[in-house]
């Protein structure tokens, strides 16, 4: 496979009109693969995702219902639109040695939607913020930032999962500040006002355990990760404090639209009824409680995931599944529902948390 050049992008549809910047990141996630005369381009995508397959180089025999047939030649208008997009095409079979170019068809989406949110007239207006505030950047500028704003972060992330419109409105209402290292951005044991985006610089997640004791750093965070949210999700005191480590741009949205545009869309609670089903389906329980009170009183074959290491522990977890998370009230397993869906996870709440019925305990 070779890398493309970023000029192909330029040439086909709907890829030509992404941003220069969308284009030039997407042009370091695609490769162009070589298929041998007599193969079938379509029936080689290893990866099983939905694909826009694009003919660089040959001739392509197009196949169709009905023994119909027709030759496809690069270089050509119909070249320029993805072969896969045509629902009537059943096989392709390569006249020639060929060269294709393959793409997430829902990583395209999603660049295509974010790009065109940022360049809609209503964005390129400088919004009017829910503050005495002015944001520093446009919307537009904001959302354009592929630093920050990367396909991966748009794919994985909390953006991933959210309305279309709830993401338009969140840019208009969050505001850019200026931090200098050593800037106290969050203080332990303070209250939850902001969520933030780190636009540029670094910042150190530290807590103090032992008040003998210095604090302990438990994370570094850059540009593009985001921080404050589980005093906002659950209502509790910060849990840790937030330190600038070099001079950087802030991105911060208040609580209340947090809550709003955040938090609300979101995440899912369903009732034991809907749990139940799931689970049946292959779901799974998710205890985040302190192991003491899980070993206590637990649902049957939940697995424990305390909500303090949910950062940590989330890796080993497949995106394939869903998962129920659960707690006491429901105030913890909101906070870790909302840590893992921002993380790419299918996560819901089980409503009322575990003082509601259970389906069955095991305290074995």
């Amino acid at each position: 496979m070779a890398i493309i050049d970023q000029s192909l992008l330029d040439y086909l549809e709907p890829i030509a009109k992404l941003s220069a910047g969308r284009k030039k990141e997407l042009s370091a996630l695609c490769f162009i693969e070589k298929v041998n005369k007599g193969t079938d381009p379509m029936r080689m995508n290893v990866v099983k995702a939905a694909q826009a397959i694009y003919l660089v180089k040959g001739d392509l025999e197009l196949r169709y219902d009905g023994n119909k047939k027709a030759i496809l030649h690069s270089g050509t208008q119909a070249s320029r639109h993805p072969i896969s997009s045509d629902t009537k095409v059943i096989e392709t079979i390569a006249m020639t040695d060929i060269e294709i170019l393959r793409i997430d068809m829902d990583l395209l989406d999603i660049m295509m939607t974010w790009d065109q949110l940022s360049n809609s007239a209503n964005l390129a207006k400088d919004a009017q913020v829910s503050t005495s505030e002015k944001p520093v950047r446009s919307t537009a500028d904001w959302m354009q930032d592929t630093d920050v704003f990367s396909a991966f972060n748009l794919q994985n992330g909390v953006f991933s999962r959210l309305p279309a419109a709830n993401v338009e409105e969140m840019f208009k209402r969050m505001t850019s500040i200026p931090v200098t290292a050593g800037q106290v951005i969050i203080q332990q044991g303070g209250v939850g006002d902001y969520y933030y985006l780190i636009q540029s610089g670094s910042a150190l997640v530290s807590r103090v355990v032992d008040v003998s004791q210095p604090p302990v750093i438990l994370a570094e965070l850059n540009e593009g990760a985001a921080f404050g949210e589980e005093a906002l999700v659950s209502g509790i005191k910060r849990n840790a404090t937030v330190t600038m480590k070099t001079d950087g741009e802030l991105l911060r949205l208040n609580k209340k639209d947090f809550v709003e545009l955040l938090k609300e869309p979101l995440i899912s609670q369903i009732n034991m009824t809907e749990a139940k089903a799931k689970i049946a389906s292959g779901a799974i329980w998710v205890d985040v409680r302190l192991p003491s009170e899980y070993i206590h009183d637990r649902i049957k074959q939940a697995i424990n995931i305390p909500l303090n290491e949910v950062r940590q522990l989330a890796s080993a977890l497949d995106k394939n599944k869903e998962y129920i998370l659960y707690c006491q009230t429901g105030r913890r397993s909101s906070v870790a529902a909302f840590l893992l869906i921002q993380s790419g996870y299918k996560a819901m709440l089980l409503e009322g948390g575990a003082t509601g019925p259970k389906i069955g305990s095991d305290s074995n």
